[in-house]
């Protein structure tokens, strides 16, 4: 088997089997095998995380919404009417004007949910990175499969002007003795 992956990186690729990186060899593997290559970025990206990394995803997706942005604003006013006006009016508000203790609570949310976004920003690096790499692998391996064609269309026709030329000298031969 390493043998015919040598062979065909010499051949394919011009360089030794060693000096592959993981997506050549893949990519060789599955010429030899005669299978494909591709594969779907998100199901190889999810393979790999962890439950952190599908929880800041997740968090992320519903803090950047414009269902979160509706929900918060209508919490924000209801927050503020309640204290300005419905509570202060019976002497009971909680958190007067100027919402300290919603500031501390929007500072708190600020501080937890920026750290969870840039996470999630990574992971969808990664996930890139990812998807490059098979992206890699699959124009790689149709960039193969092409030069194969050739070569091997390329022997076809040279096999076939072989046989004309052949034909053409037998029909010279017999039209100059006859």
């Amino acid at each position: 088997m390493d043998h015919r992956i040598a062979d065909l990186a010499q051949r394919l690729l011009g360089k030794s089997s060693q000096a592959l990186d993981e997506e050549e060899r893949r990519v060789l593997l599955g010429i030899q095998d005669g299978t494909t290559v591709s594969r779907d970025a998100a199901d190889v990206s999810d393979e790999r995380s962890t439950f952190g990394e599908r929880l800041s995803d997740r968090v992320a997706a519903i803090g950047g919404s414009w269902g979160f942005i509706t929900f918060f604003t209508l919490v924000l006013f209801g927050w503020m009417l309640l204290n300005s006006d419905v509570l202060a009016h019976f002497g009971k508000a909680f958190d007067p004007y100027p919402y300290i203790f919603l500031n501390l609570m929007l500072s708190t949310l600020a501080a937890v949910q920026a750290p969870i976004i840039m996470m999630s920003q990574n992971r969808q690096s990664a996930k890139d990175r990812v998807a490059a790499s098979l992206d890699y692998e699959t124009n790689l391996r149709a960039e193969l499969d092409i030069l194969r064609l050739h070569h091997k269309l390329d022997a076809e026709v040279i096999e076939r002007l072989s046989r004309l030329e052949a034909k053409i000298d037998g029909l010279a031969s017999a039209a100059a003795k006859g």
